[in-house]
């Protein structure tokens, strides 16, 4: 159980670092574009977990794929690489600082970072007995 509470403590900690960049490289520059990018990363596991249940019938045969879990991870993969390429455009097109654009990737690669392992430490794997 105390690795469980360290865990947690852990994870809030880099999602409120994560949290504090995108917020800091919105604030510094007075330029609220960049907070779009915590958008994206917040709504990126968001198809995996719709459609990781969709599919998955027993009497099936032993693919491992099936087009909705892939139609999810198409859509979560988008939902990524906009997160990350967004405030590189945002950047380029002189529309936000570049040291903005900076934090706000890192900032968006922690709270993204923070979700995965949090989904992959706390997941509860399926019995054969339930």
């Amino acid at each position: 159980m105390a690795a469980g509470l360290r865990t947690v403590i852990l994870l809030s900690f880099v999602l409120a670092v994560g949290f504090l960049l995108i917020i800091l490289s919105c604030a510094l520059w007075q330029n609220w574009l960049p907070l779009l990018v915590a958008l994206t990363f917040v709504l990126a596991p968001l198809p995996n977990a719709l459609f990781a249940h969709c599919g998955s019938d027993e009497l099936s045969s032993n693919y491992e794929g099936s087009a909705p879990l892939d139609l999810g991870r198409f859509i979560t993969s988008m939902f990524v690489v906009t997160g990350f390429a967004l405030p590189i455009v945002l950047a380029h097109s002189n529309v936000i600082d570049p040291k903005a654009c900076v934090m706000s990737i890192a900032g968006g690669g922690l709270v993204y970072a923070t979700i995965l392992a949090y989904s992959a430490a706390f997941s509860q794997e399926e019995s054969d007995y339930d």
